[in-house]
């Protein structure tokens, strides 16, 4: 049995049962480049085996980021310096928001560049356009792409996959992903997209936490015909071992300048629907998306206060500068859910509540226009997840088609 899964349009999909094992909160680093026999989480990455062999000989680009490493007994190595080091013929590097090197503020333009350690040209996707260029393509054969995902919607690296694989699909190239674990795998919940809505933050209707890796989201793309003119690309997954869904996995870089440790990960399903509101999430600070407050939130009912202030990944904080009183969450339970009382209660107390709520701002990340006038009208929580669970049930009944984990 091949140690990939390849898929293209006209080839049977075949789909792995590995064997579930339980997750681990230390850092996933492994003995050596995928050891055969352990009960740790080995990245795609790390199986130099299965994907070297498809790139010898090719002329290769990557989309990748600070997350993309192989992980060694000490530390771990770019992907980058280990395609070199294997004598694979690099050509350039695609980067996502944030990015190369990961350290650009959320939301921020990226000019294409040069690595410096290397040379290799380094093309922004999130600079002047989303999407890369066929005459940016025109010298590369396979495109291998490697980044850390959160499993959010509103998390922008499963856009830059989307276009990636939409641009290799025009110009007839391969392309490669290599899995990794989704920390926030171990549900499905929130909103689902309405297709009027489709920005960079959400190209699909499906849920607010979707429950998949990266690398069966990509085949869902594929197979759903959600890329343009439902033209499939052909595309490779190389599979995670000893990964299920229910795994815990602990992320030993962070995926990007604001999402520090696991419980911001975790917590940033539920506290990420207040980057569409007047609401600090905790940016400006090193608890970012552990905490959520402003100065316009009643101090009669929040006694947690603290000062934002302009630090990594946050030049210009909501509410810089400025006392804000709200809740620290730091210390609670692991989610399995999208909870919304967070941002319910931010509103009922929030001394402008006309202005909470940025114009078309909310929405883009909720994904679904009701949700703010839900909150309004003074639906509970429970309340308003009642009115998706339709949704999330029919999107289950897809997703079980293109899981690869049990």
């Amino acid at each position: 049995m091949p140690n990939f899964i390849q898929l293209k349009s006209t080839v049977f999909v075949l789909f792995f049962l590995l064997v579930s094992c339980p997750g681990t909160e230390m850092s996933p680093q492994t003995s050596a480049e995928g050891p055969e026999h352990t009960n740790e989480i080995v990245v795609a990455a790390n199986r130099t085996a299965e994907y070297l062999p498809l790139l010898k000989g090719k002329r290769v680009a990557v989309v990748a980021n600070q997350t993309s490493v192989i992980f060694k007994e000490k530390g771990h190595q770019h992907l980058v310096d280990s395609l070199l080091a294997h004598d694979i013929d690099l050509k350039k590097i695609f980067s996502p928001e944030h990015g190369f090197r990961g350290r650009a503020d959320a939301g921020e333009i990226v000019d294409d560049g040069k690595d410096i350690k290397t040379g290799l040209p380094v093309v922004s996707l999130h600079g002047k356009s989303r999407k890369p260029s066929q005459e940016q393509l025109a010298n590369v054969d396979v495109v291998v792409f490697d980044i850390q995902d959160v499993g959010v919607r509103f998390y922008t690296y499963i856009a830059t996959l989307q276009y990636m694989m939409e641009a290799c699909a025009e110009k007839g190239i391969p392309v490669l992903v290599l899995d990794r674990p989704n920390p926030n795998g171990h549900y499905v919940d929130g909103p689902v997209l309405e297709k009027q809505h489709r920005n960079f933050l959400g190209l699909n209707s499906i849920p607010l936490v979707y429950g998949m890796t990266i690398g069966e989201y990509a085949v869902m793309i594929n197979r759903e015909g959600w890329l343009e003119d439902k033209k499939p690309a052909e595309l490779t997954v190389i599979p995670l071992e000893n990964y299920s869904h229910e795994s815990q996995y602990s992320l030993p870089i962070r995926p990007s300048p604001n999402l520090p440790n696991d419980k911001a990960i975790n917590l940033y399903p539920s506290l990420g629907l207040f980057e569409g509101t007047t609401i600090n999430a905790g940016r400006g600070t090193e608890e970012q998306f552990q905490r959520y407050g402003s100065s316009v939130l009643d101090p009669e009912v929040f006694s947690f206060t603290y000062t934002p202030k302009p630090n990594f990944g946050a030049k210009y904080p909501k509410e810089e500068g400025k006392l804000c009183y709200g809740e620290d969450l730091s210390s609670h339970d692991r989610m399995a859910a999208v909870d919304l009382r967070w941002v319910i209660k931010a509103y009922q107390n929030s001394t402008e509540k006309e202005k909470f709520f940025l114009t078309s701002g909310f929405t883009r990340h909720a994904g679904k226009e009701a949700l703010q006038k839900q909150i309004e009208a003074g639906m509970s929580a429970s309340q308003i997840s009642q009115t998706w669970q339709a949704e999330i049930e029919a999107f289950k009944k897809i997703r079980a088609k293109y899981l690869l984990y049990p």
